[in-house]
């Protein structure tokens, strides 16, 4: 397939997400990625280029966050995970740390009826430590509003790191262990799965990170195991729903053996 990228920067959303049917792709039945990860990554060296600062590049990047949310439902995506604000991000500027944390709180208060009228179920991923009570407030309240939306999941990673809720998952377990509610012999992975921060969202089956850099930088290490990658070279700023329709593009056409081997052809 053949996607032409746009500038979403300077384009305000409409009121619904659903882009003109001619140009929204047709995936192959049961091919389309369950769950979507993006580490949306760029936003600084995008505004740098530009000979802005670069709290510049976070404002341009918000209308690219809910043109993807909206090319994901497109897409028929069921959950959609964003790396919004890690807990190695606070060894950033003060000055950028409080941009950050204060923009993230007014993007959820600004969009959250956009996201409900969208079928969205807004969800948190992360750790309350350290977070702004003001950011942890404006998700709670997202949260409850939107609690009985079924169209897609979005779940933003604000203060999390992968390591840190697998640390969390293994406290919690021990807390179990020490209150006689489970034996310290039987951890399971199950278990361990079922003490993340939300268990009841499936393993992670594609993780996208843009701007070229080739790591995936704590995010969604158990959840994404087996996840595809897809390292792709725009800036987030530069990325939008056809950046999103071009990965899983080519989700669709990788041999997913989860560390099995394919069978030869009529066998």
């Amino acid at each position: 397939m053949s996607f032409d990228l746009v500038d979403y920067t300077s384009l305000s959303l409409p009121a619904a997400p659903f882009s003109d049917p001619s140009i929204i792709p047709h995936f192959p039945s049961g091919k389309v990625p369950k769950h979507v990860g993006v580490i949306m990554d760029g936003n600084g060296r995008w505004a740098q280029q530009r000979g802005l600062v670069r709290t510049e590049g976070h404002k341009a990047a918000e209308p690219v966050v809910f043109d993807t949310i909206a090319g994901a439902i497109e897409a028929g995506v069921r959950y959609l995970s964003l790396y919004t604000f890690s807990t190695e991000n606070w060894k950033r500027s003060p000055s950028e740390v409080r941009f950050l944390m204060g923009f993230s709180r007014d993007i959820i208060h600004r969009r959250v009826d956009q996201m409900n009228d969208w079928g969205v179920r807004v969800r948190w991923s992360g750790r309350r430590p350290r977070l702004w009570k003001s950011v942890i407030e404006e998700l709670e309240t997202a949260m409850e509003k939107t609690r009985k939306n079924k169209t897609i999941d979005v779940v933003f990673c604000i203060n999390y790191g992968g390591r840190a809720e697998i640390a969390d998952a293994a406290a919690q377990i021990a807390r179990e262990v020490a209150a006689g509610k489970i034996k310290g012999d039987r951890v399971t992975e199950k278990m361990i799965s079922e003490h993340l921060y939300n268990p009841d969202i499936p393993d992670c089956d594609l993780v996208i990170r843009t701007s070229g850099e080739q790591r995936t930088s704590n995010f969604l290490p158990w959840e994404a195991a087996y996840a595809e990658l897809d390292f792709v070279p725009e800036l987030w700023p530069d990325c939008g729903r056809q950046v999103l329709w071009r990965s899983i593009d080519h989700y669709t056409n990788r041999d997913r053996r989860f560390g099995g081997v394919k069978k030869p052809v009529g066998k």
